[in-house]
């Protein structure tokens, strides 16, 4: 298990790498060029930049996430390869400076979605919360407008200005894609740039939907297991990989995550770990990693990693918002540090009970 964590850039996050790497073994930061246009290549003198200020804090930087799809890619237009050229040549730049693997996902116009990113938990800590009923009343502008205002200064990922300055042209442009031709689209992508990554060394891991299942009459697809089976099978390169997220997967109880991790581990060369608190009404909350704090058995996850001595990249997902701290919703430092404490100590008592080979 080689433990991450996710930092948004000099400017861009209220961490620094210099709390950072007071977390017991965190090896790697996780990371992206976030003020870049999507669908624009990745600049070697950019990158090398923000590699090595990284790499002068003792960190590795094999994991991006994410260099994003442009939305013309999913859609299959007329300007999709053009956007694809891009995208590997971008891959092409990465691989010179070692990265490993690329975190994407293929989710039409929303990244994720909550409806409120500071919502108040009973022991008086604030975190990102779904509400079905208010979502179902919710139109996207206003959802819109939620984001907006709680990214201040700071991108929030998956909310880019720019795309969302053309919302409703997005919107009436997959009013003609339905699942199946996302589908089309994402096989088409992937057979396009996996040669590529094979020859750069590198392993693209597709992140699931948050949450899985459609919103706004958007089509979602990567929502479970036979959606998971169905990835897998578009291509057997070694390149074609996935994103193992407890949380996003897991804020649908139909999901069980232990056995998910069981059957694709092998498959996921980049791991995120975190717990969901679900509702009998369809709300859910992100909680503690503590697993008795959420309907995630996130302490089974990380046993059947350790059963098959996973060595794949891991970083604790969406915290907390602890202890008065000010920062971007879900991306503060001291839930998530103490989020990877909880994971290195159940990994290191997994060890300890002999369940795999050290």
């Amino acid at each position: 298990m080689n433990m991450t964590f996710r930092w948004y850039g000099r400017d861009n996050d209220t961490v620094s790498l210099e709390q950072i790497r007071q977390i017991p073994n965190v090896k790697g930061i996780v990371w992206a060029l976030h003020k870049n246009q999507v669908g624009e290549v990745w600049a070697i003198d950019e990158i090398r930049e923000e590699v090595d200020y990284i790499q002068s804090y003792g960190f590795h930087a094999d994991v991006v996430e994410s260099v994003n799809i442009h939305e013309s890619i999913k859609l299959g237009n007329h300007e999709r390869d053009y956007f694809i050229e891009n995208y590997k040549q971008t891959i092409r730049n990465l691989s010179e400076f070692n990265v490993k693997v690329i975190c994407y996902n293929f989710m039409p116009v929303f990244d994720w979605i909550r409806t409120d990113l500071f919502h108040p938990l009973p022991d008086g800590s604030t975190a990102l919360f779904y509400e079905k009923a208010k979502l179902d009343s919710l139109g996207p502008n206003e959802l819109i407008e939620t984001f907006a205002s709680a990214s201040s200064k700071m991108t929030l990922a998956g909310w880019e200005p720019e795309k969302l300055a053309a919302t409703q042209e997005l919107f009436e442009a997959y009013k003609e894609i339905d699942e199946e031709k996302l589908w089309d689209n994402l096989r088409y992508f992937l057979l396009e740039i996996l040669p590529v990554c094979e020859e750069c060394d590198i392993k693209m891991a597709i992140h699931p939907d948050d949450p899985p299942w459609s919103l706004f009459g958007l089509p979602r697809i990567m929502t479970g297991e036979q959606s998971l089976e169905r990835l897998v099978s578009i291509s057997n390169s070694r390149a074609n990989g996935i994103t193992f997220c407890t949380g996003s997967l897991g804020s649908n109880p139909k999901n069980d995550m232990v056995s998910l991790a069981k059957k694709f581990s092998e498959y996921c060369p980049f791991s995120h770990l975190r717990n969901v608190k679900i509702f009998d009404n369809g709300d859910f909350i992100e909680t503690s990693h503590l697993t008795a704090d959420g309907s995630v058995d996130l302490a089974g996850v990380v046993r059947e990693l350790a059963e098959q001595d996973y060595e794949g990249y891991v970083r604790p997902d969406h915290g907390r918002h602890i202890w008065d701290e000010d920062c971007r919703p879900g991306y503060g430092l001291y839930d998530r540090a103490l989020g990877i404490m909880y994971l290195n100590g159940l990994w290191d008592a997994y060890l300890k009970m002999g369940k795999v080979n050290v």
